[in-house]
Parts: structure tokens; sequence; C-alpha cells
């Protein structure tokens, strides 16, 4: 094999790697595209985003932590008319048996509250989940735009 054809090939492999290494697995539990969107300078909250699927017994996401805010909390918002509602999830989240559930823009997310400094695009910070069965994971959470959709090939709806 040339020099050429071998640093393309290696090329290829290494990107197919990078965009795949954002994905996460703690036993049965897949974790896809941990993301949150850049904050304005002086914003106290942000939000986390991801995807979990879950193909084992049923299970729970009861927390969250991130070194980049005061508190983390698992909440889920809803429409009630006109009025925005936002509301902490104690008891955390079910992970039913073979089913995915999505933290998402409008739905279920993660809180940070208290930041301890702007989200800047293209940063990135750990977020530790803790289920109750499979155990603790920490992921690396992707800062996106403030405006814009998530990066390519992230499946996420505005």
């Amino acid at each position: 094999m040339s020099l050429h054809r071998y640093l393309t090939l290696a090329c290829l492999v290494l990107l197919s790697f990078s965009a795949s290494a954002h994905d996460y697995t703690l036993g049965s539990i897949k974790i896809g595209h941990p993301w949150t969107r850049a904050t304005t300078p002086g914003a106290q909250t942000g939000g986390g985003y991801l995807k979990l699927d879950n193909g084992g017994a049923a299970d729970r996401l009861v927390s969250v932590s991130s070194n980049v805010s005061e508190q983390a909390e698992i909440h889920t918002m809803s429409m009630e008319g006109d009025v925005m509602r936002m509301q902490k999830l104690d008891k955390g989240v079910e992970l039913p048996a073979g089913k995915t559930v999505e933290f998402k823009p409008g739905g279920l997310h993660i809180m940070l509250l208290g930041l301890k400094a702007p989200l800047k695009e293209g940063a990135k910070f750990p977020l530790t989940l803790k289920f109750e069965k499979a155990g603790e994971i920490t992921v690396d959470v992707k800062v996106e735009s403030l405006t814009g959709a998530p990066a390519a090939g992230a499946e996420h709806k505005h």
C-alpha cells in the first residue's frame, strides 16, 4: 500500500472514530450526544440534553451533577395554555426496558443552576449521570451554538 493511501485510510479511521466518540455506554444503557447551548454572559442557568437508549432491564436515572454549576437537576417542561411550567423530577426518570428516553428542548432536560461561568460554544464539560442499577458514568457535554441547532448528525428538533 502506498504511503498516500495509508495516510488517507488512517485519516478516515480517525474521522469515523471522532464522529462516534460522543456516544457512551454504561452496561445496557447507551448515552447519545450530550449537548447544551452556549449561554450569554451573566446567565445563571443552562439546559442539558441527551438520549438514553435502554437495551436491558428497566432502570432509572436518579441524579445528575456537574462542576460547571452549583446544582444540576432533572426537569420537565410543559405548556399549560400560554404558561410554561417547569418541574423538578425528585425521583428521577424511568428508563423502561428496551425503550429510548430523550432529553430535549421543550421537554425533559437537565437544568444547570447557578452557572459558575458562561458556557462557551465549542467547549466541553463533564456531567455525571447516576443510574439506580447501572451505576455512574461521566460524559462530556458539548456546548453548541446559542441560536443554532446541535452539530450535524444529531437528531434534535427545536
